[in-house]
Parts: C-alpha cells; sequence; structure tokens
C-alpha cells in the first residue's frame, strides 16, 4: 500500500487531471444525482470511493479530502494527522520522525506539488481542522453538492 501511495505521489500530475475530469463529470451528472439523493447514493458511493481511494492514496476517509492541494499525498497518512504542513520533526532524510522508516507526509506532498500546475501556492491555503461528522462519508458527493450550490 505504502509503494502504491508513493507512486501516486510521482503521477500527480496525471491523477490531479483525471480528478479534474471525474469531478466535472459528476457536477454534469447532479442533476441525475440529486433526483435518485445525495442522502440515498451516500453509502454507495461512500464504498467506492473508499475503495479507490483507499488503494491509490491509503485514504482514511476524512470526507474532506484535500488531495489535489497537498500534491495527491493525504495529510491524513501523517501520524499526528497534520493538515497544513509538516510538524518540525522530520528528519534530515526526509523521513517522519514518529515512524523514521516512512517519508514524511508533508515532504512527498511538496514533490507532488510541483508536479501539479499551481499546486505549490494550493499548499499555502489553511485547511481547517477534520469534522469528525464527516468521517466515512464521500467527499465526492459533499464537492458535487458544494459546487453546485446545494450544500
Amino acid at each position: 500500500m505504502y509503494s502504491v501511495r508513493l507512486w501516486s505521489v510521482r503521477h500527480a500530475r496525471g491523477l490531479n487531471s483525471f480528478y479534474r475530469s471525474f469531478e466535472a463529470l459528476l457536477l454534469r451528472l447532479n442533476p441525475l444525482l440529486r433526483a435518485i439523493g445525495h442522502d440515498r447514493l451516500e453509502r454507495p458511493v461512500a464504498a467506492v470511493e473508499k475503495a479507490v481511494k483507499g488503494l491509490l492514496f491509503d485514504c482514511r476517509m476524512c470526507g474532506q479530502c484535500v488531495l489535489s492541494s497537498t500534491g495527491m499525498s493525504c495529510p491524513m497518512n501523517c501520524p499526528k494527522t497534520l493538515r497544513n504542513g509538516p510538524c518540525g520533526g522530520v528528519r534530515a532524510d526526509g523521513n517522519c520522525e514518529v515512524k523514521p522508516e516512512m517519508r514524511c507526509v508533508w515532504v512527498e506532498a511538496y514533490k507532488g506539488s510541483e508536479r501539479i500546475p499551481g499546486g505549490v501556492a494550493a499548499m499555502r491555503e489553511m485547511q481547517f481542522a477534520v469534522d469528525q461528522r464527516q468521517q466515512g462519508k464521500s467527499s465526492w458527493l459533499r464537492v458535487v453538492r458544494e459546487k453546485s450550490g446545494g450544500a
């Protein structure tokens, strides 16, 4: 799983491009999604999202995905779950102070962000603390609701 997570960061540009296309498709499908009912779709969509993002990013299903802002490196994989940059305990070799065998999530995030147009600038945006009520919910559906004006 860890090697796939690193692969995802190395391929951040392509994955981000794919996600932008996928998001546009979901937004076009929103009238249908709304007709079926976002609440009714929550469980099956979240299950698919968990499988896909779990494989590619070792996703924790926080429900507030920021992968596009973190170079396709999920900040929830940080042992301290820091969402706004490294803790200051990054070792000289770029590994984590808590899990020395693991690369710092934020070192990887920066590398991935360099591959995405506007990615480094996106990393500078403040991320809010995780809303635990969103745990396990689909961030795909949340984005569709927010961007279509039906938050």
